[in-house]
């Protein structure tokens, strides 16, 4: 992520730079794509890291009702078999 966040930096740097110089409208160009696509790269991750985050809570909380059920009842769940048919 960091690594990401400094090419952005560098890309509007580099932005500022041809703004002042005028590099030429290639440059514009190239510099717009990949300022999108880091852009695009940054929002994929941080969208897969916020799931992933939700994921891990939902796990822990279902781990912690677990133990309240075992407390309260004073025996282990009973665990369902997925795919048996009896």
């Amino acid at each position: 992520m960091l690594i990401w966040c400094s090419v952005l930096l560098f890309l509007g740097i580099a932005a500022f730079l041809d703004s002042i110089f005028a590099f030429g409208e290639i440059f514009r160009k190239v510099n717009s794509v990949l300022f999108m696509l880091v852009s695009l790269g940054l929002l994929v991750r941080t969208s897969t890291k916020i799931r992933l985050a939700q994921r891990e809570n939902t796990q822990e909380k279902i781990q912690e009702l677990q133990a309240q059920i075992v407390e309260l009842t004073g025996n282990q769940p009973h665990e369902e078999k997925v795919g048996t048919s009896n």
